[in-house]
């Protein structure tokens, strides 16, 4: 919230030269003049920009659907369309009709300009911490998109809610209402009505759809969502979700709530038009089978296992067809936890969806060319996406595992509860260890076929592209303790040519010492142990620093080309 104030702040200050200056005033091209002095980028910078996003192909083989699902399909691919529409609405109120002007312009910079536009939807640079990238736009994005006046200051909209009663109150706080001033006045508007048009066109859409699936999951869950685009309640429709069991995974409406800085209220409108992957399932379902085993079996004293861990939330693994809306623009979703109605999620639990074909495309997108810095020569042959990735499902799996409810002080509580701000890092860095350990302890047992090699290498070179995000959100700061811990154990050497390897004669006994020491402060609520192995090992040390710096040319993230999806419903 203090973050949100400070651009709040500087936005308004914005708007105040905005009225002093002469507003809109055109220039050579169909563009407007910036309303800021910040320099815009050139042909050649937004070049470099848009190169951080790898172009990829993402094709998916639908012809063992139905036919009926097949033209269902088609149904669902025009809906996320749709929701590309709707999302741009709340991005930003100018985005329509800068979008129409930047398709007129044929130049070079014209159609450069186009392209980061629709990458980031909207005229903001995800990556440069969006700030403008075009002229005659504010020069950040607004800090509540447009889901406030841009005139509306935090302590009106507080102001105004104490004085409404109970429903409306709710309406106005709620997920799906845009806040708008009438005659003067505040007022909270719901989403059926605020975008009424697109709605209806949606609700068409997948009625279309639901009739012609023969799947009975697939149709009540369409039409449910039908039905709650035009209600603006989602609630039957969440649930319904949950139970979607069908080889079409379909996520559509509003969820996330990331672009409402101001208070994290209002969700956007996302859609993921998925294929479900059975094979990746059934691999789902063995870890599943043997989750009480690996919890009976973790290096931590017996007294702080769960004898009887209970039903972990489910995952699906799906390959993308289409993303669009709040899904598809920045850095790119491989992975959601839906949904956000706490009276589903206490009801049914959440839902993760891995998008493997995603996952992969980010592989070979950034990973292997890291690789080839990070790795020596010897060392890249062992680079394996099946590895990266079925470590990727532990993680999931091990989030489920370990301590979860403990005593302190005689105090019946959570990890969560007694590391507060630390607790993420710790989590995220007791999933990724735990990950390894239990498919070390399956590789151990016979259980899956060995490949230590594969699964080590890939974990050390996947470690860089997670920690070259930074350390201020929980994976990164997580990632650096691993890292420096397995490194101060002899697990991860540093080579003189400024490449790393494993040491394979030490990298079992460090992972499993890591998983002990985290695993003890989750199990006992130790802040203090927390902060001093947070604050110790939560950092880039000189000769991390040093290989990161190298990976600057490297593609931040992938920019999907959506092959399957413009095949079965072209774009207009």
């Amino acid at each position: 919230m203090d973050a949100a104030n400070g651009r709040l702040v500087s936005f308004s200050a914005v708007l105040e030269r905005m009225r002093i200056s002469a507003l809109f005033v055109c220039i050579g091209s169909t563009l407007l003049m910036a309303q800021s002095s910040k320099h815009i980028p050139d042909l050649n910078e937004l070049k470099r920009m848009s190169a951080r996003f790898a172009p990829t192909p993402l094709e998916v083989d639908t012809s063992k659907l139905s036919a009926g699902d097949q033209k269902a399909l088609v149904k669902l691919v025009e809906a996320a369309r749709v929701i590309d529409d709707l999302f741009l609405t709340q991005y930003w109120s100018g985005n329509h009709k800068l979008h129409e002007q930047l398709k007129k312009d044929a130049s070079p910079l014209g159609k450069a300009r186009l392209h980061y536009f629709w990458l980031n939807k909207g005229p903001w640079s995800a990556l440069d911490e969006h700030e403008a990238f075009l002229p005659g736009v504010p020069a950040k994005k607004m800090p509540g998109a447009d889901f406030y006046p841009e005139d509306m200051k935090k302590e009106e909209f507080e102001a105004w809610l104490k004085t409404l009663g109970k429903g409306d109150k709710e309406l106005a706080e709620g997920f799906f209402s845009v806040i708008q001033r009438q005659n003067g006045k505040l007022t909270a508007v719901p989403y059926n009505k605020v975008y009424a048009a697109d709605l209806q066109r949606l609700a068409r859409l997948l009625h279309e759809a639901a009739a012609l699936t023969g799947n009975a999951s697939l149709k009540r869950f369409l039409d449910s969502r039908a039905n709650a685009f035009l209600s603006n309640d989602y609630y039957e429709s969440d649930v319904a979700w949950m139970d979607l069991d069908a080889p079409l995974d379909i996520t559509i409406g509003p969820y996330e709530t990331y672009n409402d800085e101001i208070f994290g209220y209002k969700a956007s409108y996302e859609a993921y038009v998925n294929l479900r992957d059975d094979k990746e399932t059934e691999k789902l379902q063995f870890f599943s089978g043997h989750m009480q085993e690996i919890e009976d079996n973790l290096p931590i004293d017996a007294k702080f296992r769960n004898p009887k861990i209970g039903a972990l939330s489910p995952i699906s693994v799906v390959n993308q067809i289409i993303a669009s809306g709040d899904g598809a623009h920045g850095v790119r979703t491989a992975a959601y936890n839906l949904p956000n109605d706490e009276r589903v999620t206490a009801q049914k639990g959440s839902k993760r969806v891995m998008l493997k074909n995603v996952q992969e495309a980010k592989f070979k997108s950034t990973l292997v060319p890291i690789s080839k810095r990070v790795l020596p020569a010897s060392a890249q042959g062992d680079l394996s996406f099946d590895s990266f990735f079925t470590h990727i499902l532990a993680h999931e799996m091990t989030h489920g595992i370990g301590p979860h409810q403990i005593t302190v002080a005689g105090r019946a509580t959570t990890p969560r509860q007694e590391l507060k701000g630390l607790y993420g890092a710790i989590e995220e860095a007791k999933a990724d260890v735990t990950g390894l350990y239990m498919l070390q302890y399956m590789f151990d047992k016979k259980l899956l076929p060995e490949s230590e090699h594969k699964l080590y290498t890939s974990y050390l070179a996947s470690s860089f592209r997670t920690l070259r995000f930074g350390l201020n959100e929980a994976h990164g700061k997580g990632m650096a303790v691993q890292f420096n811990y397995l490194m101060d154990k002899g697990g991860f050497v540093a080579n003189a040519d400024g490449t790393f390897s494993v040491n394979f004669a030490k990298i079992k006994g460090a992972v499993r010492d890591l998983v002990h020491d985290l695993l003890n402060i989750e199990a006992t609520g130790d802040y203090a142990a927390a902060k001093k192995l947070l604050d110790g090992l939560g950092k880039l040390r000189p000769e991390l620093t040093a290989a990161i710096e190298k990976l600057k040319d490297i593609p931040t993230d992938i920019d999907p080309v959506d092959v399957t999806a413009d095949r079965l419903a072209p774009r207009r």
